[in-house]
């Protein structure tokens, strides 16, 4: 018989499910990052109660603890950054800046709280790193563009 047609299971073509990707470098956080941190723990541990007696190759069980492996992961990891002292663009901020001539305001937090619909923008993010430093009046250089920002206000975020 050819090899083509032997078959050991159905469970080698099955997609491989891979850990969350952790993102590179330290797991900075506000105090709100870890309290969402603490939140996911919290609830993925209640869920994973819930699925107790679930057979160990059940989907929604094998998907609730690479979920709570990921979180516990970042738990451990996080870091609280030091309270910024608003007087120049760093992580914990909200800066409200002129980019190309259009007004925005966005807060500098940690990869796992950052939600750009809601203005939170991960501290690595191009633009992010390209504010750090910055002080209220000062320009600075953009996607190859000089002067392409104008930071207008910085305030801390609580």
């Amino acid at each position: 018989m050819s090899v083509a047609f032997r078959r050991d299971g159905d469970e080698e073509h099955l997609e491989p499910k891979f850990g969350l990707p952790i993102p590179p470098g330290p797991n900075l956080v506000t105090p709100r990052g870890l309290a969402l941190i603490n939140e996911q723990v919290t609830r993925l541990e209640a869920q994973l109660a819930e699925l107790a007696g679930a057979a160990d190759d059940d989907p929604q069980l094998m998907s609730a603890k690479r979920n709570l492996r990921y979180w516990h992961t970042r738990q451990i990891t996080a870091e609280l950054a030091p309270q910024p002292s608003g007087e120049t663009v760093e992580f914990g901020v909200r800066v409200t800046f002129r980019l190309n001539g259009k007004e925005r305001t966005l807060g500098i937090v940690g990869d796992d709280e950052a939600d750009p619909a809601a203005g939170l923008v991960s501290w690595s993010a191009p633009l992010a790193r390209a504010l750090m430093g910055a002080e209220v009046g000062e320009m600075l250089d953009f996607g190859g563009n000089a002067d392409a920002i104008e930071v207008l206000a910085i305030a801390i975020i609580s």
